[in-house]
């Protein structure tokens, strides 16, 4: 298959109440390590996001998200893990955790347009 290229990608995850285990997507991680890509879609609907957590503090889980953004473009704001490459940060975003912020496992697939796909995905998977 010329011209694909393949890739992996993990669902972004609110979590506003660990000890629920409810959430809701809220984004997409997309990385490719064959063509340097790290990219992540991410905007939370504030509306769902109220509704969903209440209790929470939306501000905060917010700029929770806000530090995902950061790591994935390499900010230097975002410490130590935006200066590592870009498969570890990749793993990093999508380590298992207990957290506000939580990711799904990652998964596998192969694209014609990376960008694309992310649209895709998060259209998909998101909205």
């Amino acid at each position: 298959m010329p011209g694909k290229i393949l890739y992996e990608y993990a669902v972004v995850r609110l979590v506003p109440n660990v000890a629920r285990e409810e959430f809701i997507n809220v984004g997409i991680i997309l990385f490719s390590k064959g063509n340097k890509y790290l990219k992540i879609a991410c905007k939370p609907n504030e509306v769902k996001l109220k509704l969903f957590a209440a209790e929470s503090d939306v501000e905060q889980l917010k700029a929770n998200l806000c530090s995902f953004e950061k790591i994935c473009k390499g900010m230097e704001d975002a410490g130590p893990i935006a200066k590592m490459d870009l498969a570890s940060r990749f793993r990093w975003l999508t380590a298992t955790r207990s957290a506000s912020i939580q990711t799904s496992s990652p998964h596998a697939g192969l694209s014609e347009d990376l960008d694309k796909t992310l649209e895709r995905l998060y259209s998909e998977l998101v909205l």
